[in-house]
């Protein structure tokens, strides 16, 4: 074959590769999307381009054709501070994040603080929401120094471990126990970066959210990401210029004074791709006509004793439209997806593609379809446990997470040995299992309480109080590699015990069905002793 003598033989096997700096979002967005517009060099496009033609563009392709991979290109790193526990799991429950938030394991929660609702008029509910937040602080803390005290005593430093080394890890495994009281509503910091189409899913659905605190923060994101950014850079930037105004001639004044437009412009993040980011009405009217379906078509359901495995393996029986059906109805109840399913698929076909077609009967022109509908994955664990547990869980991106709504319905969780060998009963030995239960079951008949007041976003501030060792039920659908990066990951002994159980128990479930696809998993065995010191 010939070669192409029109490419000049300077520039034949010489591929370039640089990184772009100090580039804003938007306009970098604009200049790789002109890629498959114009035959310019990435340096060549952002030399020419500026904010106003990046808008005009981005309103031309991204809002009037629909062309939201270009939003993919703008990507945005944000800090969202002072959020509750309940708000940070709604705003990070997106498959495309990116972020950490604080953890607590190394940090003491009592200085955080907590979100209250607003309960109007109804006193009475807005006192005992802060009591019950502060016993369950004041337990925190007692059975965070009790379960310290239980473990000095219990394992000794060794050696070769310095004191403070010693303490830092003793202090986290009792923080690990004693995160099962914070409430709901404790106030956590964290940070993202994810792409302008990304932040503006999570904005719109953050605004369709029924929590005051969550369209609030709907709210905040979208100001964030359309108003001046904070700049890094800007106090040093401001004593350069200082420094420059000083000196008083001509030539430096005029320097100065240019320096000051170029460091001091305010830098937009993304003031075109999130500005009309709105509630969505696909989410709302669907979810609403889903829940009282659920309610009417689940009813037999109601009567018989709800499973509490940890980890139910659904061995696939059913057809697509049956599993869609079921998802879809699942999202919307606190039954087993087991339950569901099974109820579901001895329906009569046409109630079956009813239940589907509800589901994409309010759907929009550019909206995508429910996550309910990213169904055909080859394993569905339905995964029962604790709030705390399960916010680990929940980072795992590659698969499909069907989460349920908080409830108190499916109690919650004890801890028993920790990290301990089995046998051992850390809270009942530390002194505090009789104030560990009080305090939780309190908090959740208080929660019961508040859900029948008259204050406005009555369950939804009563949700507040539910402390993480309260149970929550989710769908986990994935391919056999997630599975198996799971269960190895999260069974490891660096883990919490709450998630190293479900590891555990996913691993045990896929052994039982598919025993010569297992073998080749690394797990952990949660049931043997771990050294926590070698973490």
């Amino acid at each position: 074959m010939s070669s192409d003598s029109s490419i000049s033989p300077d520039l034949r096997n010489q591929t370039e590769v640089f990184a772009v700096h100090g580039a804003d979002p938007e306009i970098l967005a604009f200049a790789m999307a002109k890629y498959s517009r114009s035959a310019l060099s990435m340096r060549e496009s952002l030399a020419e381009i500026s904010s106003q033609r990046a808008e005009q563009f981005l309103n031309t392709f991204y809002f009037q054709y629909g062309h939201r991979s270009i939003a993919d290109l703008a990507h945005i790193a944000f800090a969202v501070e002072r959020l509750s526990l309940l708000a940070a799991i709604v705003l990070v429950d997106e498959p495309r994040w990116d972020g950490q938030e604080r953890s607590t394991r190394y940090q003491n929660f009592l200085k955080s603080g907590w979100y209250i609702p607003d309960f109007a008029s109804d006193h009475d509910s807005s006192q005992l929401y802060s009591q019950t937040v502060d016993n369950l602080f004041t337990a925190y803390q007692r059975i965070s120094a009790a379960v310290l005290d239980f473990l000095r005593g219990r394992i000794p430093r060794p050696e070769s471990l310095k004191p403070e080394s010693y303490e830092r890890t003793l202090r986290a495994r009792a923080f690990d126990v004693a995160r099962y009281l914070l409430p709901l509503a404790t106030n956590t910091s964290l940070g993202q970066i994810l792409s302008a189409r990304t932040l503006e899913t999570q904005v719109s659905r953050l605004l369709s959210h029924p929590a005051a605190e969550i369209r609030l923060l709907g709210e905040k994101l979208r100001e964030a990401a359309t108003t001046p950014a904070w700049n890094l850079n800007a106090p040093a930037a401001q004593a350069f210029i200082a420094k420059l105004a000083a000196i008083h001639d001509d030539a430096t004044t005029a320097l100065a004074a240019e320096a000051s437009a170029l460091f001091n412009r305010d830098i937009r993040t993304a003031p075109t791709l999130v500005k009309y980011a709105q509630p969505n009405p696909y989410l709302t009217e669907t979810q609403a006509e889903l829940a009282q379906t659920a309610a009417e078509i689940l009813a037999p359901l109601t009567s018989k004793t709800p499973p509490n495995a940890l980890v139910d393996l659904v061995e696939r029986c059913e057809s697509l439209e049956a599993e869609l059906a079921a998802t879809l109805l699942y999202s919307a109840s606190h039954h087993s997806y087991r339950q569901v399913r099974d109820l579901v698929a001895d329906l009569p076909a046409s109630q079956i593609i009813e239940i589907v077609e509800l589901g994409t009967r309010h759907r929009g022109r550019h909206d995508e379809l429910l996550r309910a509908f990213r169904a055909g994955a080859g394993l569905r664990f339905d995964i029962l446990m604790d709030i705390g547990g399960f916010r680990d869980m929940h980072r795992h991106r590659r698969c499909t997470q069907i989460i349920q709504s908080f409830t108190a319905q499916h109690g919650y969780e004890t801890p028993s040995s920790g990290d301990l060998p089995a046998g051992i009963d850390i809270l009942a030995e530390s002194g505090v299992l009789a104030e560990y239960r009080s305090a939780i079951e309190s908090a959740h008949a208080a929660a019961a309480r508040i859900a029948s007041g008259s204050a406005p976003e009555a369950a939804q501030s009563a949700a507040y109080l539910y402390p993480l060792a309260t149970r929550i039920r989710a769908l986990f659908k994935m391919d056999f590699a997630e599975a198996q990066y799971i269960s190895e990951l999260r069974s490891g002994p660096a883990g919490h015990f709450s998630y190293r159980r479900i590891a555990w128990e996913m691993f045990l479930k896929l052994q039982q069905q598919h025993p010569n696809l297992a073998r080749h998993i690394r797990v952990t065995d949660f049931t043997q002793p771990i050294d926590i010191f070698q973490r």
